[in-house]
């Protein structure tokens, strides 16, 4: 039992540390201390989560209301929310971004060679892209023209292009009232924006900080265009925005309303989870 008491406080002062180091210290074999590590005191050696940011109990406080207030304005007419809807956010396509390590797995038997590939890393040409979409679609993409930056300018003007996309491919939205949601980047909360978006007579979402697992572009859209994109090699950005623009158009309208959905039952989950980050739904 001394010997059990004495590996567990090993742990608890040092979690990274290794079995070998602990046999060595106690002078047992590898095979008893990890039996003892494993069985009897039934750790197990996990990584840890990689999260946009630590939260303070307070940002937590915040984040579970948010949630709890936004999951309602959905509950009250889920149908009309889906119909309000309007969603945007930013994403870079590379001119080359390689394919992950998921998508080069291949078959192989006990016969076969091992599979190698050398490591190579995204290009520093990209370019950024500003989606702007709804349940039932794309409403606008704007690609950042190279040498700007985005800002509250910028950002403005892109939100009198969304009034005119509206009008223009979704009759009777505007009648219903526009819900914006939107990060809260400086460029999106500038005085100019918000400004704009008034005047455009648009309501905002609340969205949480540090929160790209309830941001359905991030989470749902721009992991499956990356995913396509990777692994293609493209010679300028003209051909980075004519694969993105094409990869859009064969999007069906049910996976837009899926993404919309989906962030209802994330914003369910963190009020079960009384605000935590969501990996897996």
């Amino acid at each position: 039992m001394k010997m059990f008491q004495c590996i567990n406080n090993m742990i608890t002062t040092d979690r990274r540390l290794t079995v070998r180091y602990a046999a060595e210290c106690l002078h047992l074999s590898y095979g008893t201390t990890h039996h003892v590590i494993t069985d009897v005191l039934v750790y197990s050696k996990v990584c840890a989560r990689w999260v946009p940011q630590i939260l303070t109990l307070e940002n937590k406080q915040v984040h579970l209301t948010t949630s709890r207030d936004n999951l309602c304005q959905y509950s009250i007419d889920p149908a009309k929310f889906l119909h309000r809807y309007v969603t945007m956010d930013e994403t870079w396509a590379h001119h080359f971004d390689p394919e992950t390590k998921q998508q080069s797995k291949q078959w192989k038997n006990v016969a076969s060679p091992p599979a190698v590939k050398f490591r190579k890393i995204a290009s520093a040409d990209k370019v950024l892209a500003s989606v702007f979409w709804d349940s039932k679609g794309v409403l606008m993409i704007d690609y950042l023209e190279r040498g700007k930056t985005v800002t509250g300018v910028y950002y403005a003007e892109l939100i009198q292009k969304l009034l005119s996309a509206i009008k223009e491919k979704r009759p009777g939205k505007l009648s219903d009232g526009v819900l914006l949601h939107h990060d809260n980047t400086p460029a999106h909360t500038s005085a100019v924006s918000v400004a704009t978006i008034r005047e455009c007579g648009f309501e905002l979402l609340s969205h949480l900080q540090y929160s790209p697992d309830l941001a359905p572009s991030d989470y749902h859209v721009f992991r499956s265009l990356k995913d396509s994109l990777c692994g293609q090699r493209f010679g300028c950005d003209e051909e980075v925005v004519h694969a993105t623009n094409d990869w859009f158009k064969l999007q069906d309208e049910k996976c837009f309303v899926d993404g919309v959905k989906s962030l209802a039952h994330r914003w369910e989950k963190c009020v079960a989870l009384e605000w935590n980050y969501i990996e897996k739904l």
